[in-house]
């Protein structure tokens, strides 16, 4: 018996001495471009590096904010990067277009745009918009989706002025040059103008005949994915978004450590408003939604005919 208990413990203490001296298999490499400079809707990405989630899955994300926020679709499409975060309704006019491109995950499972005005303006409801200036950044799905808002109360594009404002969609309505602006986020253009002293109102596309859609998805390149990389990642991104759900200010602090230019109070407002908004289960995919929202750009006039869900849109499989 002795020799026998002898011989275990020999053996599992070579075993252990093999296991230290074989080298830990190499994780793999997924590059990740943001659709802008690190902010609260990065949430999960963010939390799910800092509590090293990528790396219990066998990954080393390179997270990259792009110089040009149209470049990371073209990115993907081209091969130059492995996953993109970027927006549902752009998706849908890119694939028309021609881009390889499909979601493959969702970040937020909200609209985050709204049309906003100032709460003491001249617009009480929609139909006030009439004979009104309305500031936008980006043409195309924005003004489908005003279009889209204004119809129930009898309004078209001939009623109202648009006016091009950039990307100073606050500015623009804090120096009251437009009356309204599209596109704005309601978890940080609202929280803007309550930081300067200006109470704002939001019109959300989603109650005034837009059908729902994702804000903020995750797509790659159909044809050069790896599918169960995608797979692990958007596994630690659900893993971070349940653990900013159940611990929402110590993941808030995390967040905020990793950048000076994160710990301000705007960002700190946006956190709050947007916890609630991310995908619980970022790889599942609601068919009905793209659906709906393709037959939504087709009635629009954006797109010629409809196309089917599975050319936008993929389940990715668990890893």
């Amino acid at each position: 018996m002795r020799w026998k208990a002898f011989g275990l413990t020999l053996t599992a203490a070579l075993f252990a001495a093999a296991m230290q001296t074989t080298p830990a298999a190499a994780a793999d490499k997924l590059t990740l471009v943001l659709d802008w400079f690190v902010n609260p809707d990065h949430g999960p990405i963010i939390i799910a590096q800092e509590n090293g989630y990528f790396a219990d899955q066998g990954l080393a994300v390179e997270v990259i904010a792009p110089a040009d926020p149209s470049d990371p679709p073209k990115l993907v499409a081209a091969g130059k990067a492995d996953l993109a975060v970027s927006y549902q309704p752009q998706l849908h006019l890119q694939v028309h277009e021609g881009l390889p491109l499909k979601r493959v995950g969702t970040l937020v499972a909200t609209p985050l745009n709204c049309l906003l005005v100032l709460r003491d303006g001249p617009v009480k409801s929609l139909a006030d918009l009439k004979g009104r200036k309305v500031g936008f950044s980006v043409a195309g799905v924005e003004e489908a989706i005003l279009g889209a808002m204004l119809k129930p109360h009898g309004l078209t594009f001939e009623d109202i002025e648009m006016v091009n404002v950039n990307w100073s969609l606050s500015p623009a309505l804090m120096s009251r040059q437009v009356d309204a602006v599209i596109g704005a986020y309601r978890n940080f253009e609202l929280n803007q103008l309550t930081i300067e002293g200006l109470e704002g109102r939001c019109f959300y596309p989603e109650e005034e005949g837009v059908p729902t859609y994702d804000e903020l998805i995750y797509i790659a390149n159909p044809e050069t994915m790896d599918a169960d990389v995608v797979a692990r990642f958007l596994a630690a991104t659900e893993k971070a978004t349940q653990y900013i759900v159940n611990h929402p200010e110590a993941s808030w602090e995390i967040f905020a450590g990793t950048a000076k230019e994160l710990q301000d109070e705007l960002n700190a407002m946006a956190w709050k408003d947007t916890v609630t908004r991310f995908a619980l289960r970022p790889a599942a995919l609601d068919r009905g939604r793209y659906a709906r929202f393709e037959a939504f750009m087709v009635a629009s006039g954006l797109v010629s005919e409809a196309l089917p869900v599975d050319s936008l849109a993929v389940e990715v499989g668990a890893p």
